[in-house]
């Protein structure tokens, strides 16, 4: 009878908090045994995540379930013979060495949790379930992934409808993974797949994502017809204001970061970065961002008290990410009714405040040295691809010039 394994929740015993702990069953020969995992949920958790589709935060959960079974599955297609022995010593062994794609994924993913970075987690194990996917559920060795294969998973992707560059963050994934093999010495520095004349990863295109300054004031001048709607948008207009701060950032400020008509932060994206490398962003807080503050705002305004009410102090590193997403999904479904309201044909979220913010300034005659140190970028570069075009009028009118000729 061959082995088979399903993820379980063990009601048995509730925990304090009212959620039971997550196991991995395994059946071999009518016999079964249970293995732990990290996860703990309630039973309309498990339900929900476990659904054969899930929806908002719990097709993250199920990804991640997924792959805690996968890690089973790979063991047991490793063993030379099956024995629950055997099993038990490679699967509670949390410091087995990394023997194929799959399994250095896996160990790089829990060290990423290990130092609370759940939402790169998250994203390693997104595109950890795609690469099984395409390559089937057995093993990958190291030097299985060739430009060929590169080649034939960036085909399978976009025929599956994914973007490139969807594409390109997965692949991004897949090059460190193989970095840390030649580097462990798993796999011959000859046998690197990536670069010139062998695979390149797609940079995807770059959409352009600003809104002009009269879209902008569409949006100022937008009379909110409900509470939610109210705070959405003013959500999206304070990360406009406010340099294009993202939304988790926003999430994170405290009232400690406000001094006088400036508001100061670190970008999450670049906080574990080292200390000579952080740049603080100052931003100023004009009428309009002081009111959106004293509108929804937390009580009382100390110091240590957070902003706004995303997220809550004492949240695991994966709560946090999913109140973030989930803060970021409500805004965003809000912006696109308000856009609509107001004729505003492209696609926005809150991500546009951020292009809008600079291109709008860019517009205006700043310095794009000023952009840069405004975004917090290290390279100017970077802060050209944020950049949109000019509007049309403005191309029209810069056309004229060309014929604009002085009567003598």
């Amino acid at each position: 009878m061959k082995e088979t394994t399903a993820v379980y929740l063990d009601t048995r015993r509730a925990r304090q908090d009212g959620t039971y702990p997550v196991q991995i069953r395994v059946t071999y020969q009518r016999q079964r045994k249970y293995y732990p995992t990290k996860y703990t949920l309630s039973e309309e958790d498990f339900k929900k995540a476990t659904n054969p589709k899930p929806r908002g935060n719990y097709k993250d959960l199920k990804l991640e379930l997924i792959a805690v079974e996968q890690k089973a599955i790979n063991i047991i297609d490793n063993l030379p013979a099956f024995s629950f022995v055997a099993f038990e010593k490679k699967y509670l062994d949390t410091k087995a060495k990394a023997t194929d794609v799959y399994s250095l994924f896996e160990s790089y993913i829990a060290e990423l949790h290990k130092q609370q970075r759940a939402g790169t987690a998250i994203s390693y194990g997104n595109a950890l379930q795609s690469f099984r996917i395409f390559a089937g559920r057995k093993v990958l060795p190291f030097e299985n992934v060739t430009p060929d294969w590169l080649h034939r998973y960036e085909q399978h992707m976009t025929t599956q409808g994914k973007s490139l560059t969807t594409v390109g963050i997965y692949l991004r994934t897949l090059r460190i993974i193989i970095n840390l093999a030649i580097e462990d010495g798993m796999l011959a520095k000859e046998l690197y797949p990536f670069g010139k004349r062998k695979y390149q990863i797609p940079a995807g295109r770059n959409v352009k994502k600003a809104l002009t300054l009269q879209d902008m004031q569409k949006i100022f001048d937008y009379a909110p017809q409900t509470a939610a709607e109210a705070k959405a948008r003013d959500i999206f207009l304070f990360s406009y204001l406010c340099n294009g701060i993202n939304i988790k950032n926003i999430a994170r400020l405290r009232y400690s970061n406000i001094e006088d008509d400036k508001v100061s932060f670190v970008r999450a994206k670049t906080e574990r970065t080292s200390k000579k490398n952080q740049k603080t962003i100052v931003a100023m807080l004009t009428a309009e961002a002081k009111e959106i503050i004293t509108r929804w705002g937390s009580q009382p305004a100390e110091p240590n008290q957070l902003i706004f009410d995303i997220i809550s102090d004492g949240l695991a590193p994966e709560k946090e990410v999913n109140r973030i997403k989930q803060g970021a999904k409500t805004v965003n479904k809000y912006l696109k009714r308000i856009a609509k309201s107001v004729g505003i044909e492209k696609n926005i979220s809150t991500y546009t405040a951020r292009h809008s913010f600079s291109t709008i300034l860019k517009r205006s005659g700043a310095p794009i040295e000023f952009i840069s140190e405004s975004l917090g970028h290290h390279d100017l570069r970077t802060t050209e691809s944020y950049l949109d075009s000019f509007e049309d009028d403005l191309k029209k009118q810069y056309a004229g010039m060309l014929t604009n000729f002085t009567k003598r």
